[in-house]
């Protein structure tokens, strides 16, 4: 007889409330058939768990579900970051799907879903969790980028991403099942322990190692697997792209940290290494393709391979000839960034979405043309937003990358963080450019700028934060930092 231990749930309280409230949304959705109810319920969930995630903060790493799913500060300050984030690019969508008959039930139970499986991934600690969690977030996205289905560019980018995606899942699963087929167990920490004693065959491992590495880097979107990015960025729907291009990036770093810091330290040397080149070449590709483009949502896409690669900086200058020293400020620098990153991505989609009405999508730069004469304040937010991204002092972005940097060099990785700062120069330019046709281009357009009420608040909120948490950004650095740390002492 096997004898079923029943697991405790009130770690995960907060994926449990959130996916019986998704179901609840669907039902309502479908009886009541009100979208402003089904859009209230759905942010009335996210602050339910945001409510219960941080009333269950302690301060110590717990596992249940047999080892499946850990609870630590790591998780805790992802999750908290994740919740408003998804919120906001509720509050951005909004207008913009009801103008365009998009305002569907299943985008709100999509994007619900697509949360929850980002905390699964945050949360993961087996190899299947974080596999169902990253296949819950993957294929919400895939049916969020076809929600428009009379457009012929959102189809061919669902498609692609569908297919690629698949890939990477393939290789994922691959790379899992040789590593299980060297170490005999699936459960993260203790492959990790087994590596460490010196079991499994090392070049089953480190054969496993490659495809793991190349099956996250197809579902970062860093080079040489980023070939769905632009189009999926650009294909879909510009609130579906404010919904890819900012929370999942925070599930990303998580997964990234799970899978390699927690289970495959011991074969830092290795994969330290692939991802030194995936870096290198993210951002130097990604800030010298943006250049080119025209398309705004094109050039964020190009932008966001760089900012990944930025993140992977940080991941990499963890370990040092097998010399954890340096493991605390590199981790908890990636995080700042990640979370850096988010906000300052949350904006620039954010702004999209405000210059486009019925009709009319202000995807292209020249959209932008002359917007300090129809708007100050808000041209004064897109700036900071950019120069944020672009790294400038004193906002959000330039801390984030110093952080980053300053790991890199730390771990004798000069050359990385030189090469680094030079493409950022590079990156500069695009963003310049941005600005310069807002304040010095004639605007083709003088219509007044209408978007809802609460959409402008917290886009002026979310470009303040941009600035103000540049100005003093101790207290986020000081929770990763903390959170860090309670992840490199849990395991």
């Amino acid at each position: 007889m096997i004898n079923f231990v029943m697991p405790d749930l009130y770690p995960a309280s907060a994926e449990i409330f959130l996916l019986l409230m998704a179901l609840v949304v669907l039902l309502v959705d479908l009886f009541a058939g009100r979208r402003w109810l089904t859009y209230l319920l759905t942010q009335l969930t996210l602050a339910g768990a945001l409510g219960i995630t941080f009333f269950t903060i302690d301060g110590r790493t717990v596992t249940t579900f047999s080892g499946m799913f850990i609870d630590d500060m790591f998780a805790d300050l992802l999750k908290l970051a994740l919740y408003p984030a998804v919120a906001m690019v509720l509050v951005y969508s909004r207008g913009y799907l009801a103008a365009r008959n998009l305002d569907k039930g299943e985008f709100y139970v999509l994007t619900l879903f697509a949360t929850l499986g980002m905390m699964v991934m945050i949360s993961a600690g087996h190899f299947l969790s974080l596999y169902l969690g990253l296949e819950m977030l993957a294929l919400s996205l895939y049916a969020l980028v076809a929600i428009d289905r009379d457009s012929a560019r959102a189809t061919e980018a669902a498609m692609k991403y569908f297919v690629l995606g698949a890939m990477a899942s393939g290789l994922l699963l691959y790379g899992m099942s040789m590593v299980y087929g060297a170490t005999g167990s699936l459960e993260i920490a203790e492959v990790g322990q087994r590596i460490a004693l010196g079991g499994g065959n090392r070049t089953v491992l480190v054969f496993g190692l490659v495809f793991v590495v190349a099956g996250l880097a197809f579902k970062l979107g860093v080079v040489p697997f980023h070939m769905w990015v632009p189009d999926v960025y650009h294909g879909a729907p510009t609130a579906v792209t404010l919904l890819i291009g900012s929370a999942p990036k925070l599930a990303a770093l998580a997964i990234v940290m799970r899978m390699l810091v927690t289970g495959l330290a011991e074969l830092a040397e290795h994969w330290q290494v692939m991802l030194m080149i995936l870096s290198a070449l993210s951002i130097a590709l990604g800030n010298l393709a943006a250049i080119a483009q025209t398309n705004l949502k094109r050039m964020l896409a190009y932008s966001a391979i760089s900012h990944m690669g930025f993140m992977l900086l940080g991941v990499l200058s963890g370990i040092v000839g097998g010399d954890p020293r340096f493991a605390l400020n590199a981790y908890s620098s990636a995080m700042f960034y990640v979370i850096a990153y988010v906000l300052m991505s949350l904006g620039a989609f954010g702004m999209i979405l405000l210059l486009s009405r019925a009709g009319f999508e202000a995807e292209d730069i020249e959209d932008f043309r002359g917007l300090n004469r129809r708007s100050p304040w808000f041209a004064a937010i897109m700036m900071i937003l950019m120069f944020s991204m672009a790294g400038m002092p004193f906002f959000v972005g330039f801390f984030a990358k110093f952080a980053v940097l300053q790991a890199a060099i730390a771990a004798k990785l000069l050359w990385l963080a030189v090469f680094a700062v030079l493409f950022s120069l590079v990156g500069a330019f695009y963003y310049l450019r941005v600005v310069k046709v807002m304040y010095f281009d004639a605007p083709t357009d003088m219509s007044p700028i209408e978007g809802p009420r609460d959409m402008r608040i917290l886009l002026s909120l979310n470009g303040l934060a941009v600035a103000l948490v540049g100005l003093l950004p101790q207290g986020v650095l000081e929770y990763s930092i903390y959170a860090t740390y309670t992840f490199l002492v849990g395991h």
